[in-house]
């Protein structure tokens, strides 16, 4: 009888720390505060599908290491980033308890693709689900003066702000339910695109932002940074506030994080916080969720779903607040909605 001839291993072990760090890099660059440079601030917000590419490499990596060394390391510490970041995303798939008594707000929010999104499904979608308040971003005059006729007749009016990019792509329009009377607005340009905000009526204390931001392409990451941060000054304010739009982050943007201290996420409260809304391109299952209403503490969403609309490359978000009746105390004001 002779002996099995031993596998030879191939190459030094030393490449697996190298390895680590790079994979450790590109999925948890938030970490280290490095996902605000290009290209970890684009892949970043793919982190769920980077999950499924280490759960994959791990087996691989311990299926190779009879023939080369250093496989078993590099297997432990791929596996350690993916209980990492797995502790990061999960917690956006389980619902968050609602609080019962208070009032409900229903809000909308959807960027119309500098205004390409068909506009008889737009108000289709309002006139089908009502909601309270509704977020459209890129949606300047033109698309304000397609839309209004539609929906005015349902008991609506439009507020619109136009920022520094000409047409719909420089605008923001909120559209406000007449029920909630007497509310005030102001708009504001202080960004490279504009903003809308409410309050008073039947918001009582509440302040509702109609916000879209810059995105995260190359050379233009620190206005994203800066417009992204702008989140805090109402997330951070004890004046409750809903803000909605196209924030063009995710929850896995560590500058977004930072900046909603203080706020919840719709889709994330209702344990969805990894359905895409962009691009309409891809499947329904796959791509970022870089569309957000979000809410102060202690506003909870009861319901979060999103809605194809033909001729935008988002989709449209929609959630119905629970808010509780010491948040939305407005003197004078109309009755909230129920």
């Amino acid at each position: 009888m002779t002996n099995a001839r031993p596998h030879h291993r191939l190459g030094s072990r030393w490449w697996a720390l190298p390895f680590i760090v790079g994979v450790a890099l590109l999925t948890l660059p938030d970490l280290v505060g490095l996902d605000v440079v290009t290209p970890l601030a684009q892949l970043v917000a793919l982190r769920p599908y980077l999950l499924v590419g280490l759960a994959i490499l791990v087996p691989f990596l311990l299926v190779i290491a009879r023939w080369v060394r250093g496989a078993v390391i590099a297997a432990c510490g791929v596996a350690v980033v993916l209980l990492v970041a797995g502790g990061l995303v999960a917690p956006r798939t389980v619902a968050t308890p609602v609080p019962a008594g208070g009032h409900t707000l229903t809000v909308a929010a959807f960027n119309t693709y500098s205004g390409g999104a068909d506009v008889a499904e737009v108000a289709a979608l309002i006139r089908d689900e009502r909601p309270d308040l509704v977020s459209l971003v890129e949606a300047g005059a033109a698309f304000r003066s397609e839309l209004a006729p539609l929906v005015e007749p349902l008991g609506y009016h439009l507020i619109t702000a136009v920022g520094e990019p000409e047409g719909d792509l420089g605008g923001v329009t909120a559209v406000v339910a007449d029920h909630l009377g007497d509310v005030r607005s102001s708009t504001w340009v202080a960004t490279p695109f504009p903003r809308v905000e409410l309050e008073g009526g039947g918001l009582g204390d509440v302040r509702f932002v109609a916000f879209h931001t810059l995105a995260p392409r190359r050379g233009d990451v620190p206005q994203w940074r800066s417009d992204v941060s702008l989140v805090s000054q109402w997330c951070a304010d004890p004046r409750p506030a809903i803000i909605a739009g196209d924030f063009n982050a995710t929850l896995d943007h560590s500058v977004f994080r930072s900046a909603m201290a203080g706020c919840g996420d719709a889709a994330a409260q209702r344990g969805q916080g990894l359905v895409p809304t962009w691009p309409t391109w891809l499947p329904a299952w796959l791509g970022p969720q870089i569309d957000h209403v979000l809410a102060t503490d202690p506003i909870v969403a009861e319901t979060f779903e999103v809605r194809e609309i033909a001729g935008s490359d988002h989709r449209a978000v929609l959630t119905r607040l629970r808010i509780p009746d010491d948040v939305m105390r407005g003197t004078g004001s109309p009755s909230p909605p129920q």
